[in-house]
């Protein structure tokens, strides 16, 4: 353990990556999967159409593929990205997918009666979704959001294949610097550990206090 006490500091640095990654995915995913989720439910018939091929497609390929056309492909038609940008930008349109469908059954969660009173005062559709159905929808959909924030966390060791040092890119260096394997991996797993428990506690926190609300 010693090496990896020498290079911890590097480490560190690599885990500021996967936390970086894994926060501005997570907050563009949000978005991308709130649309997708309205498009769906309050769209015509075209926007409607349009998400669910969005989502059945990038629900039904490997995130590595995904990656592999964002940073590789694009290339091919004059578009080409940098490996931290790829991996922004990758990452955010495949958690986007999967939170729309968290975001759908969370708005469909909320009673009929709920939106009927709130037309009964009047509200516009806008406001109504965003004063009476958001708010109680939010609550239903932190759990499995939760999941997927912990589960994109994990999944940002893949973007390591287009050369972005996180986390496990970092081991990577290390070993193929010292030819030793186990202490490093050892060490990158208790970290991703220490950092999905610590994730886990903000969002419980979270839920609990939506919980009180309502």
């Amino acid at each position: 353990m010693e090496l990896v006490l020498q290079n911890f500091q590097f480490l560190l640095t690599g885990a500021y990556y996967t936390l970086l990654i894994t926060i501005v995915s997570m907050f563009f995913g949000l978005i991308i999967g709130l649309l997708l989720a309205l498009a769906r439910l309050k769209g015509n018939r075209l926007l409607s159409g349009l998400a669910k091929g969005y989502v059945s497609i990038v629900r039904g390929t490997p995130i590595l593929v995904q990656i592999f056309i964002i940073y590789y492909g694009l290339p091919d038609y004059g578009i080409t990205l940098g490996p931290l940008t790829a991996a922004f930008i990758s990452l955010s349109i495949n958690i986007g997918a999967y939170l729309s469908e968290t975001f759908r059954g969370a708005i469909l969660s909320v009673p009929k009666g709920q939106t009927e009173a709130a037309q009964s005062l009047g509200l516009t559709s806008w406001q109504m979704m965003r004063r009476v159905v958001l708010p109680q929808a939010a609550r239903v959909a932190i759990p499995p959001m939760g999941n997927t924030f912990i589960g994109m966390l994990k999944e940002t060791s893949l973007v390591s294949v287009v050369t972005v040092t996180e986390l496990l890119r970092s081991a990577q260096l290390l070993i193929a610097q010292y030819y030793v394997a186990m202490p490093f991996y050892i060490a990158i797993a208790i970290m991703y550990w220490v950092m999905s428990v610590f994730f886990s506690f903000i969002l419980n926190r979270i839920e609990n206090r939506l919980s009180k609300a309502y």
